[in-house]
């Protein structure tokens, strides 16, 4: 039987609903959607779109780390944006935080997101 193991990490923002920032099975780690806030004031970050994707990849990783990985053990990433313009952006942003071979990715316009944020992010990742 499978054990599910809930990872959390006090340098990422704490769960704004009914949610685990990730769950543990066995080696693989389901990363919850991350917004850009800040962890320790719970607001969202302000300034150009360039620190709001930041923000998320900071978030993330410190997720990551709490699973005992990091960022480049993602597998499959995905991006939900609330403006597909900032899609450049992003991806010359991501290149600061992966090497190849890159996470598998999806990248979603969407017409809302939590706290009215521009960017949320989730992933699956191998520890």
């Amino acid at each position: 039987m499978q054990q599910k193991e809930t990872i959390s990490s006090e340098l990422a923002p704490k769960a704004i609903g009914t949610y685990s920032q990730a769950i543990k099975i066995n080696d693989t780690v389901f990363l919850s959607g991350q917004i850009p806030l800040e962890p320790k004031s719970m607001k969202l970050v302000s300034g150009p779109v360039e620190m709001h994707v930041h923000q998320v990849f900071h978030n993330l990783s410190a997720i990551c780390e709490a699973s005992g990985g990091n960022l480049c053990d993602i597998v499959k990433l995905n991006i939900f944006l609330r403006d597909l313009q900032h899609f450049e952006i992003v991806n010359r942003i991501m290149a600061e935080y992966f090497d190849e071979p890159y996470p598998a990715r999806a990248v979603v316009e969407v017409s809302a997101l939590p706290r009215d944020a521009i960017i949320e992010m989730d992933g699956i990742m191998i520890a």
